[in-house]
């Protein structure tokens, strides 16, 4: 299994659970079967394309939980959330599919598809947001019914993430690739990450700050799809962002905890 990078942050915590969890689930599946099941699956839809547009686009998150917010919803369906985030007009939504920490589940991925199809609602893309770093987790969420993953640049070498990388795209998956400081911007760049996510939250202080997409803005080329991720929550924010050229936002807080979701995401989409 790959190493993963050394952060001293609560990542080196969730890396190692997630580590333990995957070394269980590749007993029961082996590599070889998990692979001829992604390539099985059907083919994922585009990711990058619905990100740009004449408006904000809206990444909506699925998240039941967080470790420094506790639970945003017990009894949360995830089935329930995503239609209400679809007929919203979310661009895409973000799964959270890490179960200790978020209480995640990657079947969570299979019951929403399954779900809207059967309510009749189409079915944005869908993003695998976990903590991936070895090539069994990009099979696996192809095999699940995702159209996108998540790679983190400070958990991956830079041959993990360039290979990680080059495997979601030959399986056709969409890749959001997170940076949250200057030197990491650098290393997704090189790798070759058309969408960029850029993540407001310091995960060493978990200190939320939009001045992060602001700094970091002018190093993004104007050919990749630029995303701000964590402490979105008033229009005021998305247009801020929207100002200095952001193509969509990754929201979870702020909608896993609206009493108007509807409202709150017609607030974030702004043109």
């Amino acid at each position: 299994m790959p190493e993963t990078a050394h952060t001293g942050t609560i990542l080196d915590r969730i890396v190692a659970d997630t580590r333990e969890l995957l070394s269980v689930r590749m007993q029961a599946e082996p590599l070889i079967a998990m692979r001829n099941r992604a390539e099985q699956a059907p083919q994922p839809a585009p990711f990058a394309a619905v990100l740009r547009g004449d408006s904000l686009r809206l990444i909506a998150e699925v998240k039941k939980a967080s470790p420094t917010k506790g639970l945003f919803d017990p009894a949360m369906d995830p089935v329930s959330r995503t239609i209400t985030y679809a007929s919203g007009g979310a661009a895409a939504i973000s799964v959270l599919t890490e179960p200790q920490h978020f209480l995640g589940d990657i079947a969570y991925l299979s019951t929403i598809r399954a779900g809207l199809a059967a309510a009749g609602v189409e079915c944005p893309p869908l993003l695998r947001k976990d903590f991936l770093f070895d090539p069994y987790q990009v099979y696996e969420a192809r095999a699940a019914g995702a159209d996108a993953l998540l790679l983190i640049v400070a958990i991956l070498s830079d041959a993990a993430l360039t290979d990680m990388l080059a495997l979601g795209r030959s399986l056709g998956l969409g890749v959001l690739v997170e940076a949250h400081d200057e030197r990491e911007v650098l290393r997704a760049l090189q790798a070759g990450a058309e969408v960029i996510g850029i993540n407001n939250r310091d995960l060493r202080t978990f200190v939320t700050d939009l001045a992060t997409t602001l700094r970091l803005r002018p190093m993004i080329p104007p050919d990749r799809v630029l995303v701000s991720e964590s402490g979105i929550s008033t229009r005021e924010d998305a247009q801020m962002l929207r100002g200095v050229g952001v193509d969509a936002v990754l929201v979870g807080e702020a909608l896993m905890l609206s009493e108007d979701v509807p409202a709150r995401m017609r607030e974030l989409m702004v043109s």
